[in-house]
C-alpha cells in the first residue's frame, strides 16, 4: 500500500468516474465503495468513497457535493509509448463532454485535468542538443494532442505535417 495518493472530489460522479478510469488503463480495477446511508447528505446507497488503482495508482475518489470542482492546478499525468496509445488514451479521456487542451492536456468530462505524454515528448526535449530540443518544444507549443510524428519532424528539421 502507497502512503501518498490522489483523492480526487466529485460532486456525485466519483463512481461513474472510477469505472470509466479503470476501462481505459491496464492493470485497473475498483478497490472498493463505501456508501452513504440513510439521513447523510447524499441518497442513501450514493457511493461515499470510491478506492480503485490505475495502471498500479492507488486513487480515492469522494462524492463530496458542488462545493469544490478541479483546476488546471492539479493534473493527472499519463506516460504512453507511442501514438496509437496516445490516440486510443486521448479519445477515451475527451469522449463524451471532455475538452482537448494544449501541449498534450485536457479535460475529461468531470473537469479532471489529463497530460497524455508520448515517450518521445521528454527525449525530445532533453534532446542534448539544445536547437532540436528547441525545436521540439516550439512544435510541441502548437498541439492540442501531441502528434510523435510532427515533433520528431521538428527536431529535424522538416516542417511539422498539417
Amino acid at each position: 500500500m502507497q502512503s501518498i495518493s490522489p483523492f480526487l472530489w466529485f460532486d456525485d460522479q466519483a463512481e461513474q468516474a472510477a469505472e470509466h478510469y479503470v476501462s481505459i488503463f491496464p492493470n485497473s480495477r475498483i478497490v472498493s465503495v463505501a456508501r452513504y446511508g440513510e439521513g447523510a447528505p447524499q441518497p442513501a446507497g450514493t457511493a461515499f468513497t470510491v478506492s480503485f488503482v490505475l495502471d498500479g495508482l492507488e486513487v480515492q475518489a469522494l462524492n463530496g457535493g458542488p462545493t469544490y470542482s478541479f483546476t488546471e492546478a492539479f493534473s493527472m499525468q499519463v506516460s504512453v509509448p507511442d501514438q496509437a496509445e496516445t490516440d486510443r488514451v486521448w479519445d477515451a479521456l475527451v469522449a463524451d463532454g471532455g475538452e482537448p487542451g494544449a501541449c498534450g492536456w485536457l479535460k475529461d468530462r468531470w473537469g479532471l485535468s489529463w497530460q497524455v505524454i508520448p515517450t518521445a515528448l521528454p527525449e525530445l526535449l532533453g534532446d542534448p542538443d539544445p536547437e532540436r530540443a528547441g525545436r521540439a518544444l516550439n512544435a510541441m507549443l502548437t498541439m492540442g494532442k501531441i502528434d510523435v510524428a510532427g515533433l520528431r519532424a521538428a527536431a529535424d528539421g522538416q516542417s511539422v505535417p498539417a
